[in-house]
């Protein structure tokens, strides 16, 4: 985000997700190299996750001292024992194409979002919506399967940004988990509120960087 561009912004790319269905990785994958990324940080920092990226987040990021604050931005924020599945009755949500793994369960294999220009950039320029969908991989369906085992707002402070007009994460599933944030702060947006959304966005980031 340009309105950030004098943060020490950095993004992770998980395994879990990508252009190979064949080398998925998983959500302790995931969290494996958040952990690595945050290690290698040498001072405090703030770690924002976005949708499915609250999973990993849970899981890695509950360091004190190290993590000042975990940030779930219309993200899955489950506790020990929960998985994103689990949030939602076990059940694959509607939105998801799903591509099931030949002879394997109905969690081995992946899924993609159906229409995401739609579901998940629904109020963003047609142009800048195309692009990113455009950009989306394929995404791990074992990692929607698997239970944390810890879980970071308990040892960290919180805070949930619930996205008002996001198709892909229902209001009532958000505000559910977001009454286990410290901090509930709220953008009338989709699901992705850095492209519809940058400056208020940015805005709110600055102060959770400040608390």
């Amino acid at each position: 985000m340009d309105q950030l561009s004098d943060v020490d912004v950095r993004t992770i790319g998980l395994p879990s997700s990508g252009g190979d269905p064949a080398s998925l990785g998983d959500l302790y994958d995931d969290a494996r190299v958040l952990a690595e990324a945050i290690d290698a940080i040498s001072g405090p920092v703030v770690v924002v996750g976005h949708s499915y990226g609250g999973c990993p987040v849970s899981q890695a990021a509950g360091i004190p001292g190290k993590v000042r604050r975990v940030v779930y931005l219309t993200a899955v924020m489950q506790d020990i024992g929960d998985s994103l599945l689990s949030l939602v009755g076990e059940a694959h949500p509607p939105i998801w194409d799903v591509h099931a793994a030949p002879g394997g369960g109905r969690d081995q294999g992946y899924f993609n979002v159906s229409n995401p220009v739609k579901v998940l950039y629904h109020d963003v320029g047609p142009e800048l919506a195309r692009q990113y969908a455009d950009r989306l991989g394929h995404q791990s369906l074992v990692a929607m399967n698997q239970p944390l085992t810890q879980a970071a707002w308990r040892s960290v402070p919180s805070s949930y940004i619930l996205c008002e007009n996001d198709l892909a994460m229902p209001m009532e599933l958000q505000e559910q988990m977001a009454v286990r944030a410290q901090r509930i702060r709220r953008v009338s947006s989709s699901h992705s509120p850095f492209l519809s959304r940058p400056a208020e966005l940015a805005g709110i980031l600055r102060e959770e960087l400040a608390a």
